[in-house]
């Protein structure tokens, strides 16, 4: 029993839930305006079929009434022929008159208790068999007295005069209360257009207001959240919510926007001396090149040593200018669908060697199903390459680096390279990304790999962040978008 008493209690909060964050919503009140507009409307119009319907009914139950007055002024016209002139044949034509009046007043009598009350209708009865009796002697001879004949017939007309003149008022009454029914036909929809417009004004157009102006500040600087307003409707609570999470994510990734201004402005100046300095540079290797070929035999071993020294040093120099140029770089390479797992495979075998010389373990974790991505091999694999040397400069020998990826929110492949070095320090790390910025020692590098590295995710519309402690390592984990089936079929 228990068992299927479970599901029950579990479904019936949700179900409470559900409905509730329904009326919360602009639909929800919407829905609840227009149900109570159309109970309103419908009991109205059914007052009013009722009103009408009672006033027919009245208007039919007086035309009997009517009938039943004539009838008694017919009998009294007879008794008048008879007590006048003497005449026998008003006698029998009254009586059959007296009859109607009989059966009229049977019919009526439910009415005539309502209106006149039961005492009010017994007495009608008791006068109507009284002025019966008085008819009846007359056709049998004898004379009774005539005043009393004629006061009781002046009675049996009063009453149904009195009758007639109660439903009139009744009649007047009802469609007093009909004539009404437009004003409050008119108050109820005057009332409904206030519940919306305030619907409208506190639960939509307020809120609105509220984050055009957030958004003003959002533009000057400010990142400030929207707080939070008790009784807000559902769909204005979702757009305040999805608002402030944006202002989150713009704060929080303000300081890649302006990193990204920095190196975008130092990348056109670095281009432009870069490409000064590589023409010299070719000039002094292929001058010590062709002086090592004419005179390298007359030259004693310090010579050498020197030209060969000014020859390595015009290499690193080169270098150095062959990483200015893929940093400035503008151009977008073609991009093409690639698997992560033929990226991270065709970057270790690069690194393989160096990495076996370092004495790090490297470790290679790509799942199968994993989606493509869109990219240019060449220089995602020069991305990984750069976070793996200065992962395994940084790892002691012994120590572990690992390449991973997966899935990440937002249609994108996450890809990790962590390691079990020393770790970058706290203040180091808001730098690590500008050119010419390295922790290394002196001679050991550049500064150039992890700003390159940084210029080629964002022309693949990625991003890159990093996580580090000191003595615990570094995670560097880089996003990039998947390829969607337009893509696949654009590429070439």
């Amino acid at each position: 029993m228990t068992g299927h008493t479970h599901p029950q209690s579990a479904t019936a909060p949700s179900r409470e839930g559900s409905l509730l964050n329904f009326f919360r919503s602009i639909k929800g009140k919407m829905f609840l305006v227009f149900a109570l507009t159309f109970l309103s409307a419908g009991l109205l119009t059914a007052l009013n079929l009722w009103t009408m319907d009672t006033v027919k009914s009245r208007l039919l139950m007086g035309e009997r009434y009517e009938y039943l007055l004539e009838n008694i002024l017919e009998v009294r016209r007879f008794e008048k022929n008879f007590l006048l002139y003497g005449d026998g044949a008003s006698i029998e034509e009254g009586n059959s008159y007296l009859k109607r009046v009989g059966e009229l007043v049977a019919e009526l009598a439910p009415d005539i208790a309502d209106v006149a009350g039961q005492q009010g209708l017994q007495s009608f009865q008791e006068a109507l068999r009284a002025y019966e009796a008085s008819v009846r002697s007359f056709a049998a001879g004898t004379r009774p007295n005539r005043e009393e004949v004629r006061s009781r017939g002046k009675a049996l007309v009063d009453f149904a005069q009195k009758i007639i003149q109660t439903k009139r008022t009744r009649i007047h009454r009802t469609l007093a209360r009909a004539s009404v029914l437009p004003f409050a036909y008119l108050g109820v929809f005057l009332l409904l257009m206030v519940v919306i417009i305030k619907l409208i004004s506190r639960g939509m157009l307020r809120p609105l207001d509220v984050i055009r102006v957030t958004t003003e500040r959002v533009a000057r600087g400010d990142f400030s959240p929207i707080p939070p307003s008790p009784g807000q409707l559902g769909e204005i609570a979702g757009l305040v919510g999805a608002f402030n999470r944006m202002a989150h994510e713009l704060e929080a990734n303000q300081e890649d926007l302006l990193q990204a201004r920095k190196i975008a402005a130092l990348g056109t100046f670095t281009a432009g001396i870069a490409h000064e300095l590589n023409n010299p540079l070719n000039n002094i290797s292929l001058t010590g090149e062709a002086f090592m070929e004419v005179h390298g035999e007359e030259l004693d071993a310090d010579g050498a040593e020197m030209i060969d020294d000014i020859m390595a040093q015009a290499e690193r120099a080169s270098e150095i200018v062959k990483n200015l140029l893929d940093f400035s770089r503008t151009e977008h390479p073609t991009f093409s669908p690639l698997a992560p797992e033929d990226i991270a495979r065709s970057t270790v075998a690069l690194v393989r060697n160096q990495v076996m010389l370092s004495g790090v373990r490297l470790e290679m974790q790509i799942p199968d199903g994993l989606p493509a991505i869109m990219g240019d091999l060449r220089t995602l694999q020069q991305v990984f390459m750069n976070l793996l040397l200065n992962a395994m400069q940084a790892t002691p020998p012994e120590g572990v680096i690992s390449l991973r990826a997966a899935n990440a929110p937002g249609d994108f492949v996450r890809f990790e390279v962590r390691d079990t070095g020393s770790g970058i320090p706290q203040g180091a790390l808001q730098h690590i990304f500008e050119p010419f910025f390295t922790t290394k020692e002196v001679g050991r590098g550049t500064g150039l790999g992890l700003a390159v590295t940084y210029a080629i995710i964002k022309r693949h519309n990625g991003r890159i962040d990093v996580k580090s402690e000191p003595g615990q390592g570094s995670v560097f984990s880089v996003y990039l978008p998947k390829a969607t089936a337009q893509d696949k079929d654009q590429s070439p």
